[in-house]
């Protein structure tokens, strides 16, 4: 018997089912690659741990150990040092400060008790050693450096050792160390070493009166050794920066001179 399909009847297109079928075969398949690929991955990773995880466990208890370590030698090294410093200080500090506000013969006597110590106290030099790598002891070494300039002649080489010595984080006075250098090297004799000093010392901590001061002494020292470059460097710098500082007319009075000299 015939058989007769409804108008607008159309046949299941089977290919079309089969086209998703493989689709999500392909799918699955390439999931099943990937979870693969990862699984091996995976098992690289905790055969490479398993391998070593000996030396691992050795790194990460070292590196354990070095912060448990730094912070014990500051809790129980350094703090307990820091105190017992600056306890120290106190004599060394009040000599220091008289022979600051003393002239003659009497600052100098002043300055050596300071560096050498009294009434049972150790010195600034003493301190700078004995407590080298605190603050007080970077402060220690500041003050000898100082006190060894101001008593000057054969005590300069070793003002210059200590203000090159000294290692604080204090801007103001590591600039005022730095041009105390300057100043020794030229009371012995060695003014041409002198200027770089001035000139870190300005640039170290710039502010409207203590670098004008430090470039007008580069200025000076470099045209007695005739350096005019540097000297019009430095002179220009306070003439366009600084117009206003008590240098500032003297600058304007040398640069003349240098710039004449360097033409």
């Amino acid at each position: 018997m015939a058989t007769y399909n409804k108008r607008g009847y159309k046949p299941k297109s089977k290919p079309e089912k089969d086209d998703q079928d493989e689709l999500f075969n392909d799918s699955d398949s390439t999931t099943a690659e990937v979870f693969s690929t990862l699984d091996e991955g995976a098992s690289k990773t905790e055969k490479w741990v398993e391998k070593n995880q000996k030396v691992i466990i050795i790194v990460v208890a070292l590196i354990a150990i070095g912060a448990i370590g730094a912070w014990a030698y500051n809790q129980f090294v350094m703090k307990p040092k820091q105190i017992e410093a600056f306890s120290e200080t106190s004599e060394a500090n009040k000599y220091y400060d008289l022979a600051l506000n003393s002239t003659g013969k009497e600052k100098d006597s002043l300055y050596n008790i300071a560096l050498e110590g009294a009434n049972g106290k150790y010195g600034l030099v003493q301190i700078a050693e004995e407590y080298k790598g605190t603050d007080a002891g970077n402060l220690a070494t500041y003050q000898a450096g100082m006190a060894y300039l101001n008593i000057g002649g054969d005590q300069l080489q070793k003002a210059i050792d200590y203000l090159k010595a000294y290692e604080g984080g204090d801007s103001v006075l590591k600039s005022i160390a730095q041009a105390g250098i300057g100043d020794a090297l030229v009371q012995a004799g060695q003014a041409g070493d002198a200027i770089s000093f001035y000139m870190d010392a300005a640039n170290t901590n710039q502010n409207e009166f203590s670098t004008p001061k430090y470039l007008l002494k580069a200025a000076q020292v470099a045209i007695t050794t005739g350096d005019y470059s540097t000297a019009i460097t430095a002179l220009e710098r306070i003439e366009e920066n600084y117009p206003e500082a008590a240098e500032a007319k003297t600058a304007q009075v040398l640069l003349g001179q240098a710039q004449a000299a360097y033409n």
